[in-house]
C-alpha cells in the first residue's frame, strides 16, 4: 500500500463512504435550498434567471452549513449498509480491525473537511449575503451609509462607501482628549490602495486652547493623506451591518480589533464556527463507527438508525447554542467553540485506544 495506489479495501471503503456522502449532502443542501426559495418566492421580485442564482447562493450557503452533518450520516450509512450485507462481519473476519477499516474514512472527512475550510476563505463564505441582496431586489446595493468607528486614538465618520470601487465618499477623522477636540481631518473622497485608505484634498484643522477653551484653529491643506491602515473595505462592511466574514478576512479583522483594543468575541467566533466547531463531524464519525455494531445479529436496525441521528442533531444543536452565545458575547468564544470540541475529541481518541481490539 502507497500514498498513490492504496490497498484494495481502502479504495472500496472510501469509494462507498464518498458515495454515500456525496449523495446525502447533495441531497441535503438542494432540498434546504429549494425549501427556502418556497417560502420567499413572494419576496424574489426578479426576472427567472435571478430566481436561480438566489437558489444557487442559497445551495452554497447549504453546502457550508449541512456538510458536518453529512459527514456523520454517511459514516452511519455506510456502516449500517456493510453491516446489513455482512460485508463488515466478513472484513473482520479477514483480519481488519476497527482502525484500519475507518481509515478510509477519515480520510475522505479530513479531505472534505479541508475542501470547506479553503472554500470558507473565499467568496463562497459571502453566498447568503448575496441571496439576501437578490431577495430584496437590491442587486447594486452594495453602498454602506453612516458609518462611525474607532481608529487608534481617533474616531471616524465614513458618509459614504462603495466597497465595489473601493472608494469613501466624505470622510472625517478627528481626535478627542478629555471634552476637547484635539483636530479634524476632512477629505471629499478617500481611495484604497496598499492595505490603506488614502484621503484626497484633506483639510486638517488644528484646535488651539489656552486655559482649556478654544481660542483659534491652524487650518492646512494636504494632498494626500494615508489612513485606516488595514481597514478592507469588506472589514468595514461588515463592522456597520454585521455581514459575514471569511476566514481571511475575519482574522485580519481579528488583528485590527485587538490593535485597537475592541471586544473581539463575536469576530472570535465566527472563525471558530468555520474552523474548529466543523471538527466534531469527524470525532462524532469515530465515535460512532467504534461503537456502532459490526453484525447484524447484533444489532435492531431502527434503533441503531434513530439513536444515531438522534445523537448528531443533539451535539449539533448543543454546539449551533453555544455558537449564538459565543456570537452574543455571553460566554467567551474559546468556551463555547474550543472546549466542547476538545472534549469530544479528547472520547473520541479514548474510543479509538480502548476499543480497538473489540469487535463489538
Amino acid at each position: 500500500m502507497s500514498l498513490f495506489y492504496p490497498s484494495l479495501h481502502f479504495r472500496y471503503l472510501s469509494l462507498a463512504y464518498f458515495k454515500n456522502l456525496f449523495s446525502i449532502l447533495f441531497g441535503l443542501s438542494v432540498a434546504f435550498a429549494v425549501i427556502d426559495y418556497f417560502q420567499h418566492i413572494d419576496k424574489l421580485n426578479v426576472s427567472s434567471n435571478y430566481q436561480i442564482l438566489y437558489i444557487f447562493y442559497m445551495w452554497q450557503e447549504a453546502l457550508g452549513m449541512l456538510y458536518p452533518l453529512a459527514i456523520v450520516f454517511a459514516v452511519i450509512m455506510t456502516k449500517l449498509a456493510l453491516v446489513k450485507s455482512n460485508t463488515m462481519g466478513a472484513l473482520h473476519a479477514f483480519g481488519y480491525n476497527k482502525k484500519r477499516l475507518f481509515y478510509p474514512l477519515f480520510a475522505v472527512a479530513s479531505f472534505t473537511y479541508g475542501s470547506f475550510v479553503f472554500l470558507q476563505t473565499t467568496e463562497f463564505s459571502y453566498a447568503r449575503e448575496k441571496a439576501e441582496l437578490l431577495l430584496e431586489n437590491e442587486m447594486n446595493a452594495y453602498d454602506v451609509n453612516d458609518v462611525f468607528f474607532k481608529y487608534n486614538d481617533t474616531f471616524v465618520y465614513l458618509e459614504k462607501l462603495d466597497p465595489i470601487q473601493k472608494k469613501i465618499e466624505n470622510i472625517t477623522i478627528f481626535q478627542v482628549a478629555g471634552h476637547q477636540v484635539h483636530y479634524t481631518i476632512k477629505a471629499p473622497y478617500a481611495v484604497y490602495g496598499d492595505n490603506e485608505w488614502i484621503a484626497k484634498d484633506a483639510v486638517v484643522k488644528v484646535h488651539i486652547y489656552k486655559n482649556g477653551k478654544l481660542v483659534k484653529y491652524k487650518v492646512e491643506h494636504k494632498e494626500s493623506i494615508t489612513t485606516l491602515h488595514g481597514y478592507k473595505p469588506k472589514i468595514i462592511t461588515s463592522l456597520h451591518e454585521g455581514k459575514a466574514l471569511n476566514i481571511i478576512d475575519a482574522y485580519h479583522t481579528w488583528e485590527l480589533f485587538e490593535k485597537q483594543k475592541i471586544n473581539s468575541d463575536k469576530i472570535r467566533a465566527v472563525m471558530y464556527n468555520k474552523i474548529v466547531v466543523p471538527l466534531f463531524a469527524i470525532a462524532l464519525a469515530l465515535i460512532l463507527f467504534f461503537k456502532l455494531p459490526f453484525h447484524a445479529r447484533m444489532m435492531n436496525f431502527g434503533l441503531v438508525i434513530a439513536s444515531s441521528l438522534g445523537a448528531t442533531f443533539v451535539i449539533w444543536g448543543i454546539l449551533f447554542g453555544l455558537n449564538q452565545m459565543g456570537q452574543n458575547g455571553v460566554l467567551i468564544p474559546e468556551i463555547t467553540a474550543i472546549l466542547p470540541i476538545v472534549l469530544l475529541w479528547i472520547y473520541a481518541l479514548y474510543v479509538y485506544v480502548t476499543d480497538e481490539k473489540r469487535i463489538a
